[in-house]
């Protein structure tokens, strides 16, 4: 084979794999992860599903909410998913925003504004609203997985000033 063949042969296939590689699209995986973040608090809202609560997280996620011990791997997340849907009173939702993505989109962060309702000192309804930071990987079967999930109170709101 002659040195321009070769030459030809590498643009060639360089070419093919420079069309075929495929390219992160952080507008397209923004949109995405909102909704895949948005479907969770959905099914985690309804308090219906356990399994399908749990399904958001990866099998190695880690979960680090205010006054709990920090819950690791996804049996210790289901049982305390469980835990809190059966907790008289009990509800939750959150709105996440502004996807933050590694260069190679396998990675992301966002942040989360949430609501909670759970039982008070007196027994009564009381809502505890927390901020949120979770990160988030692309798993091997194509869905995006909270792999860390890491809440606390947010501070009081600041008094009006006149």
């Amino acid at each position: 084979m002659s040195m321009r063949h070769i030459v030809l042969y590498s643009a060639i296939f360089g070419a093919i794999g420079a069309c075929s590689s495929s390219r992160f699209d952080a507008s397209t995986a923004q949109a995405t992860l909102l909704r895949r973040d948005a479907e969770w608090s959905e099914v985690s809202s309804a308090g219906k599903d356990v399994d399908k609560i749990a399904s958001y997280w990866s099998d190695d996620a880690l979960v680090v909410f205010p006054g709990q011990p920090t819950i690791e791997g996804k049996a210790a997340i289901r049982a305390f998913v469980a835990s809190s849907l059966a907790t008289p009173g009990f509800s939750i939702h959150w709105r996440s925003e502004k996807p933050d993505f590694s260069p190679d989109g396998k990675l992301a962060y966002m942040h989360s504004d949430t609501e909670m309702t759970i039982p008070g000192a007196d027994g009564k309804p009381a809502a505890v609203h927390l901020r949120g930071l979770t990160v988030w990987r692309m798993e091997p079967d194509g869905q995006w997985r909270c792999v860390a999930d890491i809440a606390n109170e947010a501070p009081p709101a600041a008094p009006a000033t006149s």
